[in-house]
């Protein structure tokens, strides 16, 4: 269950790295296996048809909807963060003072103006430039693993207005494969800095999480004799798979719903800071399923920057 539950935002432990639990050659190994698997699933992926699901077909007919989605989801994790005195990341505590509370009341009401759908373009550019704003108080690397947001500003800013007034934009597949890849990519991203910067290569911090939580070693739990140290490793490496899997978009019908599964059963441990979080994750795994689940769009999915597009997913009306 410790498998895609941020540390940070559960403990106040901040341990140094450790490089050589990063290259010792079982991790190693666990690194190699991961890419591997997700280098497979994209292999196999193109001699199964799409959607891979039919059944979800329906689900497809969301396209037009997901923009607003997203927004929804974005703007919603902004202000239950600002109101919980928190920036981007529930781990990351706002500043005290004036900065601070100048920090929440842009934070809640950009959230609010992703929420409404108005003039979404721009509340979207402002989510982008929000990272930058943030690395005076919190660093690199915390707001590194906070791209997730920024694949959801830079998809949002990058998509075609749409002139229904309710949020909804008809683009044509083509006109949604670049900044859909540049979501995937940065969402898959961010799991796979996290892999490294909470496990991989900063294993005393997943260990110190798990000495406050100790359920969270299932495997030990259920009786397989699996050390702290071990599954922390594991951990890791399972988390770097799915966000390779998200970055590769194949599949994404079946990916998305094994990805679900860690993601949903860590909120009955953790609660609304894990939920909060975790939104900006949920909104572009839904996106995937929606856009993966429609027959026009599926095919434009995997799609990634320096492949030859597909002249098909360009073609017919919005």
């Amino acid at each position: 269950m410790e498998i895609l539950a941020h540390e940070t935002w559960f403990t106040d432990e901040r341990p140094g790295y450790d490089l050589g639990f990063l290259f010792e050659p079982l991790t190693l190994a666990y690194i190699a296996l991961a890419v591997i698997v997700a280098l497979s699933w994209r292999w196999a992926s193109g001699r199964l048809p799409r959607p891979e699901i039919p059944l979800l077909e329906p689900v497809g007919r969301l396209a037009p909807w997901v923009p607003r989605l997203l927004g929804i989801h974005a703007g919603v994790s902004l202000i239950a963060q600002a109101y919980a005195g928190t920036y981007l990341a529930p781990g990351l505590g706002l500043p005290s003072g004036v900065r601070g509370d100048l920090l929440a009341i842009a934070e809640g009401v950009l959230g609010v103006w992703l929420v409404s759908g108005f003039r979404i373009r721009p509340a979207a550019w402002a989510l982008v430039a929000a990272g930058p704003i943030g690395l005076p108080f919190y660093g690199w690397i915390p707001i590194v693993e906070r791209v997730d947001l920024l694949g959801i500003a830079l998809f949002l800013a990058l998509m075609p207005p749409g002139e229904d007034r309710h949020g909804a934009v008809r683009a044509r597949p083509g006109d949604i494969a670049g900044p859909l890849a540049g979501m995937r990519l940065l969402t898959g991203g961010s799991l796979v800095v996290l892999a490294l910067t909470e496990k991989l290569a900063r294993p005393e911090l997943a260990l110190a999480i798990i000495d406050e939580f100790p359920f969270l070693n299932v495997l030990d739990r259920v009786g397989l004799g699996v050390t702290d140290i071990e599954f922390v490793r594991m951990a890791g490496g399972v988390e770097l798979f799915f966000g390779l899997l998200i970055m590769s978009g194949a599949m994404p019908q079946l990916a998305m719903l094994l990805t679900g599964i860690p993601f949903n059963v860590t909120l009955f441990f953790f609660g609304a800071s894990e939920l909060v979080g975790h939104l900006p994750f949920y909104g572009v795994m839904l996106a995937l399923v929606v856009y993966g689940s429609s027959p026009r769009f599926a095919p434009i999915v995997p799609w990634l920057p320096g492949r030859r597009a597909a002249t098909a997913v360009g073609a017919g009306p919005p």
